[in-house]
């Protein structure tokens, strides 16, 4: 069998080794950077798919006369190493440009940092810090307590946790308060919210028995009040992040929960999702739970997201009776889901803006969100202004209008007016161009509709918009 294929396969004898791949002046300057090892796994997986194209028949050269000579080998083995190269080098995680309008866009991070916040991690980040340490006394102290006291503060409730993400919040709430026993919830809250995250999967790994009642679309005071037992050991409200249902609705208000949780001596729990610290009504959003309110409407635990409207790192907050939250701060579970030395200062610089009264000028999810269309549509005319002169002819650049959208499971229903810059190529499709704004360095991110590849600066920083205007004159 080998010997027929060295036969019908001539370039088998010409593949050249790893070790002279390994010496070519292409691997000698991947390795500065890759290192010995990771170099020779590289050129490996390059040499075993060429060995595998060529035994079926698929190796093709860039240049087909040359099929077959060692030289021609070598030189594809080469460019394939630096391809491969630069493909892995593209899924480290890097800073990109969002030009898609979706200010927390989940797949590229959610929220922005503050100066303020990004200046917190590299401080603690550059040595040792307090973690846990009262430099008062000199004694262990509490893990992000100022954090802990901010958000306590800022939400009217006695005590706040903080872990590392709200599904990780959820977990621990109800594993704390309920496991054993029955949490009552509506069927239209039984919500799945990106990443696969599951209401009644977190509830069943949380070992809590999951009581449903009302409809999706209708749940009456009444519901809870019968499917009170023995057993029950909290009711839980779910704020639909993601959707709304709309039309023919009814559920109770929280304070009706309260009354009802609090009349049969149980704990009532929201999960407020995205969460905001301050009412965001006055820019056309609504529908998202104020925590503060939810305090005061009689929620005796509240946990929602820190980085979604509140602007900060990824976080699950706590919020609500110290009797609650020192019960779960003692619980083992807390110790695996507990927030590290970087969120704990991200979130505290970004807490202490709100304490400020200075949200709206030093967080940029504010920001971005109170920019008007008028304000965006000044910066796109401006670009393309500086940018026509420049642009290849066959490059089109024109400004629409359009919507932005809050993104991150926020605000579904609400849509922000914006100015879009259109970008149309004569010879480029709009998924190529697309592609070649991904491609770039630093990378592009923006969004196709009607075969027109649209870009919101409401998403991108001014001091970003030189960088976008050389990604547009590099599309070829």
């Amino acid at each position: 069998m080998s010997h027929k294929t060295s036969i019908s396969n001539p370039e088998l004898r010409q593949l050249p080794s790893i070790d002279t791949l390994l010496q070519t002046d292409t691997a000698k300057t991947l390795r500065q950077v890759l290192g010995t090892e990771q170099l020779t796994s590289l050129a490996r997986r390059v040499t075993e798919d060429l060995r595998r194209e060529i035994l079926n028949g698929a190796f093709q050269a860039e240049n087909p006369r040359q099929n077959g000579d060692q030289g021609t080998l070598l030189q594809e083995a080469e460019r394939r190493l630096l391809t491969s190269h630069e493909s892995e080098s593209a899924t480290r995680l890097r800073r990109v440009i969002n030009a898609t309008g979706v200010i927390l866009h989940t797949n590229l991070g959610r929220a922005p940092l503050s100066e303020a916040a990004r200046r917190a991690i590299n401080d603690v980040a550059a040595g040792y810090c307090n973690l846990e340490y009262d430099i008062n006394s000199g004694a262990r102290g509490r893990r992000g307590a100022r954090t802990e006291d901010l958000l306590a503060n800022l939400t009217g409730a006695e005590a706040a946790l903080i872990v590392n993400n709200c599904a990780a919040a959820a977990l621990l709430v109800l594993s704390v308060l309920a496991r054993d026993g029955e949490t009552i919830v509506s069927r239209g809250e039984l919500v799945e919210i990106g990443g696969d995250f599951r209401v009644p999967d977190v509830m069943a790994q949380s070992g809590t028995h999951m009581i449903e009642v009302g409809t999706t679309n209708r749940t009456r005071l009444s519901d809870y009040l019968k499917a009170l037992s023995e057993q029950t050991r909290l009711i839980m409200r779910v704020h639909p992040s993601n959707y709304r249902i709309v039309g023919f609705t009814r559920t109770p208000s929280l304070q009706e929960l309260a009354g009802l949780a609090h009349d049969a001596g149980l704990i009532l729990y929201e999960d407020a999702g995205s969460g905001a610290l301050v009412d965001f009504t006055q820019y056309e959003i609504a529908g998202e739970p104020v925590i503060r309110a939810s305090i005061a409407d009689g929620a005796d635990v509240v946990s929602f997201s820190g980085d979604k409207l509140l602007g900060g790192p990824q976080a699950g907050l706590i919020v609500g009776r110290t009797a609650l939250i020192d019960r779960m701060r003692s619980h083992p579970l807390y110790r695996t889901v507990r927030a590290d030395k970087l969120r704990l200062a991200a979130l505290e610089a970004t807490l202490d803006a709100y304490a400020r009264d200075a949200a709206r000028t030093e967080i940029p999810v504010h920001r971005l969100i109170a920019a008007s269309a008028e304000e965006i549509g000044e910066r796109a005319r401006a670009l393309l202004q500086r940018l026509r002169p420049r642009a290849n002819n066959d490059v089109q650049l024109e400004t629409v209008e359009g919507e932005s959208a809050i993104g991150g499971g926020s605000a579904p229903t609400s849509r922000l007016p914006t100015v879009l810059i259109s970008l149309i190529h004569k010879r480029l499709s709009a998924n190529q161009i697309e592609a070649g704004l991904r491609l770039s360095d630093p990378p592009v991110v923006a969004r196709i509709v009607d075969d027109q590849v649209l870009l919101d600066l409401r998403t991108v920083e001014p001091a970003a918009e030189s960088e976008i205007e050389s990604a547009i004159l590099a599309l070829s």
